[in-house]
């Protein structure tokens, strides 16, 4: 599991690394840790590779409030905590989907308790591999590679970074296999992907560029997972 810790003060960042050393000794699972001395500095060329973020909110250059704006329309996926002594902007940080805020001066047992929940969540959101078996071979998947899947006279449509593949088959037990990966049905047509949901209109939800019709019947209960799965709650 790969973590980043963005902190301007120096002390501050040796901190947060020993805490995260001790936690990893505790448990007995290695972390990868990498260190930012501003936001500017990670956002730099950034592609998600990290499972969790420990954002400062007092940074040079840009705030970290500003960064995890920034960092969402980059990185559906990796989880924010910040670390802070302004309590004020706990309202704020999770309109930017962060999942927790430790309040400084940091004590190990808060941290300790915090990092746990991160943990938690950064393997709940970590995709996942499935079978597609096509007409003429198996094809092993990612499942965050998948945008969406469509049924059409029965025969399933994934489509997916790869291009579109089809293979017969029922939206049930697509469903069922892909729901523990954060896919909601939009309408009875199509399952969506959420991590790749980039904007919902009134009767219309756009993933990864296409625009798929959201139902009227489905419609709260998309924007219910959709809503805790920004706000690091699904």
């Amino acid at each position: 599991m790969r973590i980043a810790v963005v902190e301007d003060e120096e002390a501050q960042r040796e901190q947060l690394q020993s805490y995260i050393q001790q936690y990893a000794e505790e448990i007995g699972q290695p972390f990868e840790v990498a260190t930012f001395s501003s936001a500017l500095d990670l956002l730099d060329d950034y592609t998600p590779q990290y499972d969790i973020i420990l954002l400062d909110i007092e940074l040079p250059g840009i705030n970290g409030m500003e960064a995890a704006e920034r960092l969402r329309t980059l990185d559906a996926d990796v989880v924010l905590m910040f670390v802070t002594n302004m309590a004020q902007y706990a309202i704020h940080g999770y309109a930017v989907g962060a999942l927790d805020f430790v309040l400084k001066p940091v004590n190990y047992y808060t941290f300790s308790v915090r990092f746990a929940r991160a943990i938690q969540r950064a393997k709940q959101r970590r995709s996942g591999q499935i079978l597609l078996n096509l007409p003429d071979c198996v094809r092993r998947i990612d499942t965050q590679q998948i945008y969406y899947v469509e049924v059409q006279n029965r025969m399933l449509h994934y489509h997916t970074e790869l291009g579109e593949f089809v293979l017969r088959g029922t939206m049930q037990s697509a469903e069922k296999e892909l729901s523990r990966y954060h896919f909601v049905r939009c309408n009875h047509w199509y399952l969506v992907n959420l991590s790749h949901v980039t904007e919902v209109r009134r009767e219309m939800v756009l993933v990864a560029g296409a625009e798929l019709e959201i139902s009227r019947r489905n419609r709260t209960a998309f924007l219910t997972a959709l809503t805790e799965y920004v706000g690091g709650n699904g």
